[in-house]
């Protein structure tokens, strides 16, 4: 059950809280007031869409929080944020959590029935999926959507192969044409570079050779001219005939002793040049491949890393192509198997699905009677085979209906009236399966209904409130009188900005806007008093207590929220009344307009009288305090202080 329901800072809202009970809680208000949108808002916190521009200005942020009660005492808390930036955040309990659990729960929580469902049920789909949650098998149409579904994965992999078969069939010549060029050659990962490394070795190394010779020609010269080692010994030889004569010169003698011992053993070292041990002995093979690689990547026009990539993909392509042939067959065969376990599948889903369907159609036509159709409405389920896969058909249903004698049946969208498929969206609620704890949310669902049929929608209601929870918007006060909590939806205007308003309302606010619904005025008031006097025969009647008794007969009063003391008489006129009288002009009977009369005329008064157990009841001449239940103490309508008028 929906406790509460706050809004902040969403469109007009700048701060709203809605106190629900049980029963029937009934949102009004004029027209563009707000009422639609805060089932809007309701709506937003279990996973539907808001535009970022509903924040309202000023704000970062929207906020949507409700309570929901459960049967076993525990509370279930969420909360969803809107940001202006288009960012939104759900949380449950204040734990966040993804934005898909906010609709999870969605269908555990509110059954939603709003004036666009009308559109919806005039869509031929919309009518099969609401005929197919009837269905008591819910297994058999899992099986059916899982036994499709993978047909259809195994048909769209069948296509898929055979679609690449049929492309690669027409190049399969070219295919091999590269594969055998590649194949001829037989490159390596990374050969070309390791070829063209090895060459700037090899470069390289005669290079140094070519320096050692020519070092070795500066140190021993040629036939033309000496080297200069031979050059270094003569000038040493001279030297040591010099140092005979001068002893100064002796160092410099030992000196160019040592510089020739060093160009001798520097001419050894020449004699040997490094060699690299990993050179291939002929360079002319390696200069020979490096052409051939050269010549295979400019056919190709690929780079060696590329063309290894086409060897491969080439070699999976052709592969594929011997291979497809086998996989298609085994998918055939994977696709016949489920076929026929589908088959078998609908063949037990289809006599189940009819005779469901027929019995949810005889419990529609019951609902339908107790709004106002002829005792004679037909609901009648078509059955229009659809091929689901080659040779299996399942069926769509459709729904027909006879609203009237002699009429053949048809389908909603050709012969209901705005008025009769409100009537049918509220059979619909009443018969379709739900989570039980979930809260009725009715939005206009009484729109283009008027007249005496208006009265059995508004029993219809009642009656569905006293075993589920309702949020109800109207514009008609028969139906507003009948709820247990009344909001009233207003909007203002403060210091030049908008705010939606939300009211809840006590008897006499009630009262006034149920005439302020019923037109104002005396006819308004005339309408709100005999709605009144309803509301407290009804009370009286739930209750199992006696009639009011008149002024000089004592007798037990029973208390009833909103119940207002008339005579016996007076209580039927004014029940009839309230049927009879149409919203756009309503007129009161006798009785009802003189009580009107007199209330324009002197002020009403309101007196209560309580017992020591804490019981109310209603203050009249001569009445006592009788056997009546005690009073519950959470505000629900049996509890609340009753009023009493005088009557004249």
């Amino acid at each position: 059950m929906l406790e509460l329901l706050r809004i902040r800072n969403l469109a007009l809202i700048e701060d709203m809280a809605l106190d629900f009970g049980e029963g029937m809680n009934v949102l009004t208000g004029e027209t563009g007031a707000g009422k639609s949108f805060i089932l809007k808002a309701l709506g937003f916190l279990l996973g539907e869409r808001l535009s970022p521009d509903m924040v309202r200005p000023g704000s970062d942020r929207a906020q949507v929080e409700a309570v929901f009660a459960g049967k076993d005492g525990g509370e279930l808390i969420l909360r969803r944020e809107l940001f202006a930036s288009g960012r939104s955040r759900f949380f449950v309990n204040d734990s966040p959590k993804p934005q898909e659990r906010a609709r999870e729960l969605k269908d555990s929580l509110v059954a939603y029935t709003s004036q666009h469902g009308q559109q919806k049920l005039l869509q031929p789909a919309y009518q099969n999926q609401i005929m197919e949650q009837t269905i008591d098998c819910p297994e058999l149409l899992q099986e059916r959507d899982r036994l499709r579904a993978q047909l259809e994965a195994k048909l769209e992999e069948r296509r898929a192969i055979e679609a690449r078969q049929a492309s690669l069939a027409e190049m399969r010549d070219l295919l091999e044409l590269r594969q055998a060029e590649i194949d001829k050659v037989k490159p390596q990962e990374n050969e070309d570079e390791e070829l063209e490394a090895l060459r700037v070795r090899a470069r390289q190394a005669q290079e140094a050779a070519r320096d050692y010779d020519q070092a070795l020609g500066y140190l021993y010269g040629d036939a033309d001219a000496p080297g200069l080692l031979d050059m270094a010994r003569t000038f040493h030889r001279h030297l040591e005939r010099m140092a005979k004569a001068d002893a100064g010169l002796e160092p410099s003698c030992e000196a160019t002793g040592s510089f020739v011992q060093e160009l001798q053993h520097l001419a050894g070292r020449l004699r040997q040049p490094p060699r690299l041990e990993d050179m291939p002995p002929d360079m002319d093979a390696v200069e020979e491949r490096l052409f051939e690689l050269s010549q295979l990547k400019r056919r190709l026009r690929r780079t060696l890393p590329q063309i290894l990539a086409l060897k491969d993909e080439i070699a999976e392509k052709i592969s594929f192509l011997d291979q497809c042939a086998l996989d298609i067959k085994r998918l055939q065969r994977e696709e016949d198997a489920l076929a026929g376990r589908l088959k078998t599948c609908l063949e037990q889903l289809l006599p189940r699905r009819r005779a469901c369907c027929d019995a949810f159609a005889a419990r529609l036509e019951a609902q339908l009677r107790g709004l106002g159709f002829s005792e004679e409405v037909r609901v009648i389920p078509r059955y229009a085979p659809s091929e689901i896969w080659p040779g299996i058909a399942d069926e769509k249903v459709r729904l027909l209906w006879a609203p009237n004698p002699g009429q053949p049946p048809q389908p909603l969208d050709r012969i209901a009236s705005g008025g009769e498929l409100s009537r049918f969206l509220l059979a619909l609620a009443g018969v379709l399966p739900s989570a039980e704890e979930a809260t009725f949310i009715f939005d206009e669902v009484d729109s283009g209904v008027g007249g005496l049929t208006l009265n059995r929608l508004a029993d219809r209601l009642e009656q569905l409130a006293c075993s589920r929870q309702m949020l109800l918007v109207t514009h008609w006060p028969q139906i507003a009188s009948r709820a247990g909590r009344h909001f009233q939806i207003t909007k203002t205007v403060r210091e030049g900005k908008t705010f939606t308003l939300c009211t809840p309302l006590n008897d006499q606010e009630r009262h006034d806007e149920l005439a302020r619904m019923a037109g104002g005025g005396a006819q308004g008031e005339a309408m709100a008093d005999a709605l009144d006097g309803a509301r407290g025969v009804r009370g009286r009647e739930a209750c199992g207590a006696p009639e009011q008794t008149g002024p000089d007969q004592a007798g037990p009063i029973p208390a009833h929220a909103g119940a207002r003391p008339v005579k016996a008489a007076q209580a039927a006129d004014v029940a009839d009344a309230a049927k009879a009288a149409p919203a756009e002009a309503p007129r009161a009977k006798t009785s009802t307009a003189k009580t009107s009369k007199h209330r324009t005329g002197k002020a009403r008064a309101r007196t209560s009288a309580q017992d020591p157990q804490g019981c109310a009841h209603e203050a009249h001449a001569g009445g006592a305090c009788g056997d009546a239940e005690e009073a519950p103490a959470d505000g629900s309508p049996a509890g609340r202080t009753a009023e009493a008028r005088p009557l004249g």
